[in-house]
């Protein structure tokens, strides 16, 4: 095994082993549902029906888990719902 390729291995376990956040889009009254809709779909590339069922998560619930992912990438998910007028949090995944 070479050096790049062991670097390679023990960076995806320690991927694999880092902790998990949760990604929360809160509900709001400004937001149309149909463009909380087309955010999903646009940031994390979900299908029309999955982005549909967490929208109505929001709405009803008043929040959704959207995604639980590694911190950074969790990080960046957030930043770009901030982006697009959306409320959204992090929290430790358990």
């Amino acid at each position: 095994m070479t050096t790049k390729t062991k670097q390679k291995a023990e960076s995806a376990t320690d991927l694999a082993q880092a902790p998990l956040w949760d990604v929360i889009v809160w509900n709001d009254p400004i937001n149309l549902m149909t463009f909380v809709i087309f955010v999903f779909q646009r940031i994390f590339g979900y299908p029309t029906p999955l982005a549909r069922k967490l929208m109505l998560e929001v709405h009803h619930q008043g929040r959704a888990t959207v995604a639980t992912e590694p911190r950074e990438k969790a990080e960046h998910h957030v930043h770009q719902l901030h982006g697009y007028g959306l409320q959204a949090t992090l929290c430790k995944h358990d």
